[in-house]
């Protein structure tokens, strides 16, 4: 069931972008940082985690759950180094998702060879 579950609310959290890509004039860039926003918010108010814990990937892969891992590193860092930690836990908590990103994406471009449209 852990697989169905995450089915379903990765695919709902997909379809509802979807929509607001296709129903507003909102450009894609602003719309990933509505999602990491939202992701954070939801996760200050306690709304996420549960959700993460019942969706798993489902609710952690999407850009929400980003906001998720940024919220819960800061929080994090609040409580171990006090005002400072909420300019610094962000980063904690998103750097080795954020470097494999960078990593991949570069040996990827050497690989493919990209090139810029004309």
């Amino acid at each position: 069931m852990d697989y169905v579950h995450a089915f379903w609310v990765g695919g709902l959290i997909c379809a509802l972008v979807q929509i607001l890509l296709d129903k507003t004039k909102l450009m894609p860039g602003r719309v990933m940082v509505l999602l990491v926003c939202s992701g954070a918010l939801l996760s200050a108010v306690g709304i996420y985690g549960p959700l993460v814990d019942f969706a798993g990937a489902g609710a952690s892969v999407p850009l929400l759950g980003f906001g998720n891992v940024l919220w819960e590193g800061m929080k994090k860092a609040i409580d171990e180094n006090g005002f400072i930690g909420l300019f610094m836990g962000g980063f904690t908590a998103c750097a080795v998702g954020v470097s494999a990103a960078l990593i991949f994406s570069y040996l990827a471009s050497l690989i493919f060879k990209p090139k810029m449209k004309e």
